[in-house]
């Protein structure tokens, strides 16, 4: 059995103002999302979309403020009102008391998938290109929430039998050694998660198979890590003996395959330039064979996109004389 790492939730305090760790693990999940999205710029099919404007790191900006806010808003909110409502409508002023811990994923998630759609909305863009973009970088935020949840000392794990050498006490869990459950989903969700997502988002792919990739994904990782997670005390487990947060990861699951099926049969490549409706009209060629598929290179692609151009140019000069 391994000692737990009593560290003071508050890193820093300078009078009255408190810096929590939990804050600070969310800052550095956020900062983590900031670097990983600008690398996503230079990963197709983004960096050769020009319609309606290419990606930029502007962009990115505008993307990360509209993750935190659904994050802390989403995310609070859902914890509030998925487990445990009645406390929350009772004392409605402690819903602002995110230092203190208490973050729901699934909240956190419904709030930032508003935020894209209204986002998309107002750039005009496809919000699954958006939600494709950005899920690759959630993992390793969610990563350093789950070490915030250890620091806190929350959410710890279920009875660990005596022959695990890693179990813990936790200073709120009593005398019982616990799994360090918050650990297990750092892992799984966290850096396992991120490691096969940032590999598979790396190639290019059809529009919304890397968020089908990601939800069904998460829903798996955090499904397996409630098996050792204490259910909530107010909850328990619910029907078929599983916990709110398998419950909740469930419809994650299913949606996640359904969305990578529906993305893997439409084959929607935003690397593939949209064709202009008006050189549609004036080109007799049939260039239905130049087009490229997701799985060609991109470099193909562009090839095929120039030498197609450089037809249309000479015909044209061709009617004009």
């Amino acid at each position: 059995m391994l000692p737990f790492p009593d560290i003071d939730p508050v890193a820093v305090q300078l009078g009255p103002l408190k810096i929590h760790w939990y804050a600070i693990t969310y800052l550095i999940g956020f900062a983590l999302g900031y670097v990983l999205m600008r690398r996503r710029l230079r990963h197709e099919p983004f960096r050769s979309i020009r319609t309606p404007a290419p990606y930029e790191p502007e962009f990115v900006e505008d993307v990360l403020t509209v993750v935190i806010l659904g994050v802390l808003l989403g995310g609070r909110l859902g914890y509030c009102f998925f487990y445990k409502p009645a406390y929350y409508f009772a004392n409605p002023v402690e819903i602002i008391r995110v230092w203190d811990g208490g973050m729901s994923f699934h909240g956190g998630a419904i709030g930032v998938i508003l935020g894209m759609v209204w986002l998309a909305w107002r750039r005009g863009r496809p919000w699954l290109q958006i939600a494709d973009f950005v899920v690759p970088a959630v993992p390793l935020g969610l990563m350093c929430g789950r070490i915030g949840n250890f620091i806190n000392g929350e959410l710890w794990g279920r009875p660990a039998p005596d022959w695990l050498p890693w179990a813990m006490v936790f200073p709120t869990g009593g005398d019982v050694a616990r799994h360090p459950s918050q650990l297990y989903q750092a892992l799984g969700e966290g850096l396992l998660l991120f490691i096969l997502l940032w590999a598979y988002a790396r190639r290019r792919r059809y529009r919304g198979q890397v968020s089908g990739f990601f939800l069904a994904g998460y829903g798996f990782f955090r499904f397996a890590a409630e098996f050792f997670r204490e259910p909530d005390a107010h909850l328990g487990k619910l029907g078929l003996g599983l916990s709110m947060g398998q419950w909740l990861s469930v419809p994650m699951i299913v949606a996640g395959i359904v969305l990578w099926g529906w993305a893997t049969g439409r084959k929607i490549d935003d690397a593939v330039p949209a064709v202009d409706v008006d050189q549609a009209v004036d080109n007799d060629v049939d260039n239905s064979d130049d087009v490229p598929s997701a799985d060609a290179p991109a470099t193909e692609a562009a090839d095929d996109h120039e030498s197609v151009t450089a037809s249309d140019k000479g015909e044209s000069s061709a009617s004009d004389e």
